[in-house]
């Protein structure tokens, strides 16, 4: 599922990033949505993809039904899914600035290294009999982490591999990908599990990585375009910046937790509700989690419908209510075919939600900082993730399997009915592309990229009548300013000219003001920023001042 941070849904996540603003191969004719796996490296890559997603459902699967009959078994089973995705909350943004440092391709090899090396010791000692729980989700995180480092360094190969013109397709087998392996994976662990093993599922997940790695040793990229890239604090710094400056943002990650905490009810109990309520064995729950994933892929079909009739708000309330529906007839139904139906809806609707806050932030966050963005979504959406996880675990414990549905399942109208207050913003119509529309410092020496804090003023003379209105347009100023860089901003009136008033914010250094001049704004900060220069007469004068006592 999309809670397990695999390569298939990074896969999904980073094909549509790239929509817009992206670095791919050069334009095209409207492809169709299987255009991609023309490309022999693309479909390569998305079969091994597949195959190593796959596996990582059969390792969850295993995992999780090593510990049903464990003392305290829901939330134990609870927290492997927690150890799946916590290591994303940690990693996710370092990851991300790391995929932009080094060679991707090697990066990659060496992950998937590592993890061929822990699936062998899962599956050495559980053949052994000498895996305990504790040891059981330790090996769960390592493999957590892998998939945090592997995740951002894939999304950003995808551009590199099919025309821009087919990125949208490529985004849309991503999704299929990830969808059938939710449906295969389980399925096919619990037959594994049922007639040889939890080891063979466990032996199984680690081949899947060695397939991914030699499908890297056979792809020959080509070597990185030389190319200046920040440091790695200032980037990680930046990127956090940005989302903390950005109301668009925020409330697409605030939807996004709204939605996901109640929704891990289904993804963390679910082996309990095949073993205590249907006396499942282990093929049943694999049948139980390939409905969800048929749910899904079905609801991926049908979602290019659903946007043509719906708003981003109506399709994301409608999703949830339908998961909501989904959580309470599958704890209240007692028989398989009830269950079975139940979960097919609860797919869509998972797949419905993510995809639009995927899709919308996407659409939103400007190139220079896409992946990063896309990092802190998938830190909010796995550690939610985590934490309702282990917390629907513990009530499970202490209030009882059915007590935990139904008040996730009350969780999650309460959530589709808090879009009336916390709604998703409409961005139609704003320019998300660069814009470089700052003229060129006029300063008397050079500065070295790391000279700084900087300062930088603007004086403008507003009329008494104007004022007002350009008090809003600069409130519009200070969020683009502060998004590309400023770590501090404010405008001062002139205590001896009313009329004056004076922005200043500071920037951590030269090279990083310079950006701000080189394509970190956007379209639509240009037209907050031109509207605010429009109330000045004359034209706002620009300064930039460094600290002092040094010598150029």
């Amino acid at each position: 599922m999309d809670a397990i941070p695999g390569v298939g849904q990074a896969g999904a996540l980073q094909a549509g990033t790239s929509g817009t603003g992206g670095t791919g191969r050069g334009s095209g004719p409207a492809a169709g949505p299987w255009a991609p796996l023309a490309v022999p490296v693309y479909r390569a890559l998305w079969i091994a993809v597949l195959v190593s997603n796959i596996g990582t459902w059969m390792q969850t699967v295993g995992a999780q039904w090593l510990l049903v009959d464990e003392p305290n078994a829901s939330t134990l089973v609870a927290l492997v899914q927690t150890a799946s995705t916590l290591p994303v909350v940690a990693l996710a943004l370092p990851a991300g600035v790391l995929a932009d440092s080094f060679d991707r391709r090697r990066l990659l090899l060496g992950v998937q290294a590592f993890q061929v090396v822990v699936g062998a010791i899962l599956t050495a000692l559980t053949a052994a009999g000498q895996m305990r729980p504790a040891l059981l989700l330790t090996l769960t995180f390592a493999l957590g982490a892998g998939a945090a480092v592997t995740a951002p360094a894939y999304q950003a190969l995808i551009p590199e591999l099919v025309p821009r013109s087919q990125i949208t397709s490529a985004s849309a087998l991503g999704s299929i990908s990830v969808n059938l392996a939710r449906a295969v994976g389980p399925a096919v662990a619990g037959l594994l599990i049922s007639h040889v093993g939890v080891a063979a599922v466990f032996a199984l997940n680690a081949v899947t990585f060695a397939v991914f790695g030699a499908v890297l040793l056979a792809w020959r990229r080509p070597v990185d375009d030389p190319r200046e890239r920040e440091p790695f604090a200032f980037a990680l710094r930046a990127g956090g910046r940005y989302v903390r400056h950005s109301p668009v943002v925020r409330r697409l990650l605030l939807r996004v937790l709204l939605f996901v905490v109640p929704a891990m009810a289904v993804w963390a109990l679910l082996p309990l509700v095949a073993t205590r309520r249907l006396d499942l064995g282990a093929s049943g729950y694999g049948v139980l989690l390939g409905a969800l994933g048929v749910g899904a892929v079905g609801g991926a079909f049908l979602l290019p419908r659903a946007r043509a009739r719906l708003s981003a708000n109506a399709l994301v309330a409608v999703a949830s209510c339908l998961y909501a529906l989904g959580l309470a007839v599958v704890v209240a139904a007692d028989v398989l075919p009830l269950v079975l139906l139940a979960l097919l809806p609860a797919g869509a609707g998972w797949i419905g939600v993510l995809s639009t806050m995927n899709a919308s932030l996407q659409l939103f966050l400007p190139n220079w900082v896409r992946a990063r963005g896309l990092a802190v979504y998938q830190v909010v959406l796995f550690g939610g993730q985590a934490v309702g996880a282990f917390g629907w675990g513990l009530v499970a414990d202490h209030l009882g399997l059915r007590t935990a549905y139904l008040a996730a399942a009350a969780g999650m109208a309460v959530g589709a009915a808090s879009i009336a207050v916390w709604p998703l913003r409409d961005t139609r119509g704003l320019d998300r592309s660069p814009a470089v529309f700052w003229p060129e410092p006029e300063l008397a020496f050079e500065p070295a990229p790391d000279d700084g804090p900087v300062l930088v003023t603007r004086a403008y003379t507003v009329a008494e009548q104007d004022e007002e209105e350009f008090l809003e347009a600069m409130e519009r100023v200070r969020r683009a300013t502060q998004r590309t860089g400023a770590v501090r901003w404010q405008v001062y009136r002139d205590g001896a000219d009313p009329r004056r008033f004076l922005e200043a914010y500071v920037v951590p250094s030269w090279a990083e003001h310079l950006r701000q001049h080189e394509g970190r704004l956007t379209g639509s900060d240009r037209v907050a920023e031109e509207r605010a220069n429009a109330l000045s007469s004359p034209p706002p004068v620009v300064s930039h001042l460094f600290p002092a006592g040094r010598a150029h």
